[in-house]
């Protein structure tokens, strides 16, 4: 974890920090995001902040009172660039727009959530701390601290035909409901087994709570550095979670007949043919989160998934 630089020494005005500059992107389907999101950037703006977002996204905002019509515009119409330049890209809704957000933001800029969705596991704040975030934002009071995601390459016949990168999961799946596809699996070049099955699921510590938990995965803290393979549905005897080594390359091939589907992070998909090879690793560029306050994740996970702790009778906490 990276620590960030702080509002400076009040008492010298050369060492106060520049305005921050924000990048918003929200879920417009939400009923809340939108308002939540409006409370947030009028915050911003009067403490001087510069903020951005995409065309649409600031247009489900109500800043009516805040802006004229060219100013808003000029908020959206800054958004062509993406989120580039800006100093950290805070998300208003669940996962899903996290996610969504981190195909906006250059690997280096931290994503910082509030939470409007159903779990939010990668969100840092919720409705509630809003002032708390605009204070955060504006001191540039924040921690950064980084995730590993996954770079996917599909081979075929011997030379790179696509690719993609995701922060959960990576998944193969049979594109015929009738059909089960056949995978042959690989790591670091040795064979491990074939299996008849619905998919493959290769996931990051990060993804562990998503999709490969629902397929039976463990989960994992997100310090820890490893890489997961999760079959889904296999007809075998030998379809247990695997996880393996971070530098470790999984290779997934598809036997004659298999026709598939790959996802990445349940947003962008690549069709893959009968004889492809699908080589997993992870990215050497991680996906950064900035995050406000000390949360240890055994308490998030808690709270996430609402774990029964009643008569824990461990220390006080303080």
């Amino acid at each position: 974890m990276t620590g960030v630089s702080g509002a400076g020494n009040p008492s010298d005005p050369s060492s106060a920090p520049a305005p921050v500059d924000v990048f918003v992107v929200v879920n417009t389907a939400s009923d809340e995001a939108p308002a939540v999101a409006t409370r947030v950037v009028r915050a911003l703006l009067a403490a001087g902040a510069k903020v951005r977002g995409p065309e649409q996204d600031i247009g489900a905002l109500d800043l009516a009172q805040d802006l004229d019509p060219q100013d808003r515009q000029t908020l959206a119409d800054d958004a062509g660039e993406g989120s580039h330049g800006s100093d950290v890209v805070v998300v208003f809704g669940g996962d899903g727009t996290i996610l969504r957000a981190a195909e906006l933001a250059p690997a280096n800029t931290p994503l910082l959530g509030v939470n409007l969705g159903h779990v939010g596991f990668l969100a840092e704040a919720e409705p509630e701390d809003v002032q708390f975030v605009v204070d955060c934002l504006t001191e540039r009071r924040w921690e950064v601290e980084e995730r590993t995601r996954l770079r996917v390459s599909v081979h075929r016949e011997g030379r790179v035909v696509d690719g993609t990168w995701a922060l959960n999961e990576v998944s193969v799946e049979k594109a015929a409901r009738e059909r089960m596809i056949e995978v042959l699996v690989e790591v670091d070049g040795h064979p491990l087994s074939r299996w008849g099955c619905d998919g493959v699921v290769c996931a990051t510590p990060t993804g562990s709570t998503a999709y490969a938990f629902s397929a039976g995965g463990p989960v994992v803290w997100p310090e820890v550095e490893a890489l997961l393979v999760v079959p889904l549905s296999a007809h075998a005897l030998f379809a247990r979670p695997l996880v393996v080594s971070p530098s470790s390359t999984i290779s997934l091939d598809m036997a004659p007949g298999s026709q598939a589907v790959l996802w990445a992070d349940g947003r962008r998909t690549i069709d893959v043919r009968a004889g492809d090879r699908l080589v997993v690793c992870a990215d050497p560029d991680p996906v950064r989160f900035a995050r406000l306050a000390p949360a240890p994740f055994t308490d998030r996970l808690v709270a996430k998934f609402d774990l029964p702790v009643e008569g824990w009778r461990g220390r006080a906490r303080s």
